[in-house]
């Protein structure tokens, strides 16, 4: 296991915090909390939803803030307007990796980007790093973490699978499956408005679960 490298937590987290959690079927929150629940992750998981006790039969939390324990990685699934606060709430608690899954930044048009520059600031001055927004999420499948929205999973493999777009991650893994070809990682980077695709091939060459 890489210990050194600074992404090993965004990939190799021992405890995450899905904030958006949700019991409604077929949210994005509902899939991403289902998904890495049902996945065989061996890590400790927070359902966050400040509108409900429990989540699909698990504690829930009302903001990152209340749990009271280290949390490595954050999977944001909440509205766009949302995400500059819970960034914020995510870097007073300590916490240095965060996936935002949310879509509605520069994509979206000038208030977007504005958005977008608004949650980079904050995160920046937590010493927070971004993969996303507008991504599918991460899978790694050996670790039994799917904390993406797609409907399936991936198999344990030694092929890292690397895409801006979550619809090519999808597509790709869809073929895989009948083809009997497993992944090491499968990671979508969005609008990669932090984390980028250079500083994942560092990682993916020093992780030993990927050989290509």
């Amino acid at each position: 296991m890489l210990e050194q490298h600074y992404l090993t937590a965004l990939f190799e987290p021992k405890s995450v915090a899905v904030i958006g959690a949700s019991e409604r079927e077929n949210s994005v929150g509902n899939v991403i909390f289902r998904n890495i629940k049902n996945s065989g992750y061996k890590g400790r998981l927070y359902p966050i939803n400040p509108k409900h006790e429990t989540v699909q039969g698990e504690h829930a939390y009302k903001s990152i803030e209340e749990i009271g324990a280290r949390v490595e990685l954050a999977v944001i699934a909440t509205r766009a307007q949302t995400v500059p606060e819970i960034v914020e709430q995510c870097g007073r608690s300590g916490i240095r990796n965060v996936i935002i899954i949310t879509a509605g930044f520069s994509e979206a048009g000038h208030s977007g980007a504005a958005l977008e520059r608004k949650t980079l600031e904050i995160a920046r001055s937590y010493n927070v790093r971004v993969l996303g927004p507008n991504c599918l999420g991460i899978i790694r499948p050996e670790l039994g973490l799917n904390a993406t929205f797609l409907r399936g999973s991936a198999s344990v493999g030694n092929l890292a699978l690397v895409s801006q777009s979550g619809a090519m991650c999808s597509a790709v893994l869809d073929w895989a499956k009948s083809n009997a070809v497993g992944f090491s990682s499968v990671i979508s980077l969005g609008s990669t408005a932090d984390v980028d695709f250079g500083e994942i091939l560092d990682y993916l060459v020093y992780d030993n679960r990927t050989h290509y």
